[in-house]
């Protein structure tokens, strides 16, 4: 019997349409696993085992009500065949202790992304580590360095270093202090690049599964706005990669695979790498198929 078990965040919020979690779900359910699902409160340590409160569903391809509860029990997650992290961001505090529950059974069970790995990579940080493919960029909470790099580039985004979904990004166009101060007091060190106008023309999310480029998207923001996800209005185009993209992401995918990631989204504006290394909850697989007709969830288990 192979069982899936998939951490992930409330099933009652998820759009099947855009949902790669689910996608990928309906396709290893074709390929004869059992789905268990559970959300990162459900997760324990009992006296040396990790379990969780699990639902096991049943999913249904293109119907409003796309699954249904078989059943719903505690269970040994070293039962499992694959476990996959897919709750989604923020990486908080709670998103940090399943790592660590997790990682006590990884040796027991192939767990995607690596728990360890998710924990280590941090999707904003670990970026720092190719800035030969990047724009001008700073990671910090000194107002007097924040003021001179805004002076320098004219204008600079700003987000916290574990933001997700385009939530308190902001573009300044020159020193802000009441702004920058309140996004400071909240999230510490933050994220500051060279603004690059060609977004407003769309970004470019590339797939990275076991090191390599599998496929990418466009996502064009709504008329007036800098924010390329798809939760914030943007709209998905197929895309082609350059030869600079390319050369980037080949290079990203092989440290990623050295650092145990499977699966992960980067993202480009301009050819430029804008910081967003995607491992938490990668997205979207849907929106590929959906312009492709290319089910990149085959590529996915065929490489597991």
């Amino acid at each position: 019997m192979k069982i899936l078990a998939i951490q992930g965040s409330d099933l009652k919020r998820v759009n099947i349409k855009t949902d790669t979690t689910i996608l990928l779900a309906t396709e290893a359910q074709k390929r004869g696993y059992k789905i268990y699902y559970y959300e990162p409160e459900n997760l324990s340590f009992l006296n040396g085992k990790v379990i969780a409160l699990c639902k096991h569903i049943r999913i249904y391809d293109n119907k409003k009500n796309f699954f249904s509860t078989i059943k719903t029990f505690n269970f040994n997650l070293e039962k499992s065949k694959v476990i996959l992290i897919r709750n989604d961001p923020p990486f908080n505090n709670r998103y940090l202790y399943t790592t660590f529950l997790l990682n006590h059974i990884y040796k027991k069970v192939k767990i995607i992304n690596h728990p360890s790995a998710v924990r280590n990579v941090s999707e904003k940080l670990f970026s720092i580590n190719f800035m030969k493919y990047m724009p001008p960029t700073l990671i910090s909470e000194n107002l007097k360095e924040i003021r001179r790099f805004i002076k320098r580039h004219k204008a600079v985004v700003a987000k916290p270093i574990n933001g997700f979904s385009g939530n308190n990004v902001i573009l300044l166009k020159s020193f802000n202090a009441t702004k920058i101060k309140k996004l400071l007091k909240t999230h510490n060190h933050l994220f500051f690049q060279k603004f690059l106008p060609g977004v407003y023309k769309g970004d470019k999310r590339v797939f990275i599964i076991k090191g390599k480029i599998v496929g990418a998207i466009s996502r064009v923001p709504k008329k007036g706005s800098i924010l390329s996800n798809m939760s914030k209005g943007a709209k998905a185009k197929l895309t082609k990669l350059t030869s600079k993209e390319i050369k980037a992401s080949k290079f990203i995918g092989k440290l990623l695979v050295k650092n145990k990631i499977y699966f992960a989204g980067i993202d480009f504006v301009q050819e430029k790498l804008i910081g967003d290394i995607n491992v938490t909850s990668p997205t979207g697989l849907a929106a590929y198929k959906r312009l492709s007709n290319i089910n990149l969830a085959k590529t996915f288990w065929n490489n597991v």
